[in-house]
Formats: C-alpha cells, sequence, structure tokens
C-alpha cells in the first residue's frame, strides 16, 4: 500500500517549488548622510551593493534596480519601487530614485561616498560590517 501512496504523491512533489535560496549578502551597507545636500528626514536610510544590482530606502519605500559598477560610474537599469506613500519622505526618495535611475558617478574616499547625476547628489558613509 505504502508503494501506492509514494506512486501518487511524486506527482505532486514536481508541483511544489524549491526551497528558496538564502538572500544574497550586499558587497557593501551605505548610509545617507545628505541628499541633495540636505540632511535625510529619516534616520532609516541605506543603500546596499550588490555584485549586479542596487537597493536603497530612504525611509520608507525600497528602491531596487540592476546595476553595473565602472569606471566611477554606477550604470543602473530602471529602479523599481514599492508604491507606499510616507509624509514628508517623498522630496527626498523622489530625489534618490531619479539620482539612482540617471546612472550616476560616484567617488569614494576612505568611509565616504558620494553620488552625482546631473540634478542630484547624495553623500553617504559606510556601515560597519556586523
Amino acid at each position: 500500500m505504502s508503494r501506492y501512496l509514494l506512486a501518487a504523491a511524486l506527482p505532486l512533489l514536481a508541483l511544489c517549488p524549491a526551497a528558496a535560496s538564502p538572500p544574497e549578502a550586499p558587497l557593501t551597507i551605505w548610509r545617507f548622510v545628505a541628499i541633495d545636500g540636505k540632511t535625510p528626514i529619516s534616520g532609516k536610510t541605506e543603500l546596499r551593493i550588490y555584485p549586479d544590482r542596487i537597493a536603497a530606502t530612504v525611509g520608507c519605500n525600497r528602491l531596487n534596480a540592476a546595476a553595473k559598477i565602472s569606471r566611477g560610474q554606477i550604470k543602473t537599469g530602471p529602479v523599481a519601487s514599492t508604491r507606499m506613500h510616507c509624509d514628508g519622505l517623498m522630496e527626498q526618495e523622489r530625489a534618490v530614485t531619479q539620482l539612482l535611475g540617471a546612472s550616476p558617478n560616484f567617488f569614494i574616499e576612505g568611509d565616504r561616498f558620494a553620488l552625482r547625476s546631473r540634478k542630484h547628489s547624495a553623500e553617504l558613509i559606510k556601515v560597519p560590517a556586523a
């Protein structure tokens, strides 16, 4: 009887998705200290750099884009975002979204990281590894 149950269960197991792999660890994590020359409104800001993408938040929505770092520039694909409205944060969030989407130039000096496009800029500091 157990052989028949196993034979009947095998096709059902094939329909189950494989276990999700653990999330990829970022190469570096940075915290925004200035967005277009202004202190971030939220204290919960960050930019995470992965081998093939970037992820950011200014304290409300999560932003993600495919990215390739090359010769002082982060070349990005379209920036995807969650769609929550957060009073007071939307102007800085739009600026960071546009900055990342513009394939910004960057430079790193010690633990400081700067991003620049024609319209926007950001200054960040490195978050120490945990």
